[in-house]
């Protein structure tokens, strides 16, 4: 099983994020003392600021033998292509009630998680590293409709064929579990439904 997807080599590629002010004393020029570490440190203040990958949330909606994915808009990362819906966990969220918003936001749809079947790490980039919960859910009601990051939404057959996914890991989870059809971990029951 596949669970770390390289858009680029993150151990050739040291570069780090280059933030201009200090974001607790506003000095002028933050440093990296360590590229091991992924830290920006001021200088004036000490305040280290950690590069971490960002948390996310996708869903692999079922309904029969059909997935629905979602074009995303052109204004975003990988603009253009199609992917299953889902996002970042917001700061004050469990990864459970974001992967509601985040349908809800995207898709117009209520739905009912089943489980979880998948952890991936992507690099996309020096600036963007995510950490993924991927989740199987199923509609439960609303209207189909884009929203949020999504232009267009659709389904299609879970064999394919697809459009031009913007994900390799997207990809890889819909093909695995096509093959498969692995149930996955079952969620907390006080949060399949919101």
């Amino acid at each position: 099983m596949k669970q770390i997807f390289k858009t680029y080599d993150s151990k050739q590629n040291r570069e780090i994020s280059r933030l201009e002010y200090c974001p607790r004393c506003g000095v002028r020029g933050i440093s990296t003392p360590s590229v091991n570490h992924r830290q920006l440190q001021c200088a004036k203040c000490g305040f280290s600021l950690y590069q971490n990958p960002s948390p996310g949330v996708v869903v692999l909606i079922i309904d029969d033998d059909m997935i629905l994915l979602g074009k995303r808009d052109d204004k975003v990362f990988m603009g253009g292509k199609w992917s299953l819906p889902g996002g970042f966990i917001e700061f004050d969220e469990d990864f459970l009630t974001s992967a509601h918003r985040e349908i809800s936001e995207e898709t117009g749809l209520s739905i009912k998680i089943n489980s979880i079947i998948s952890v991936v790490s992507n690099f996309f980039s020096p600036d963007l590293h995510t950490l993924v919960i991927v989740l199987l859910a199923e509609k439960i009601s609303g209207i189909l409709q884009p929203g949020d990051d999504m232009v267009k939404v659709d389904w299609f057959p879970l064999s394919g064929p697809f459009p031009p996914m913007a994900f390799e890991a997207d990809t890889y989870i819909i093909e695995r579990y096509f093959k498969t059809k692995m149930p996955g971990i079952p969620v907390d029951n006080r949060f399949a439904l919101l």
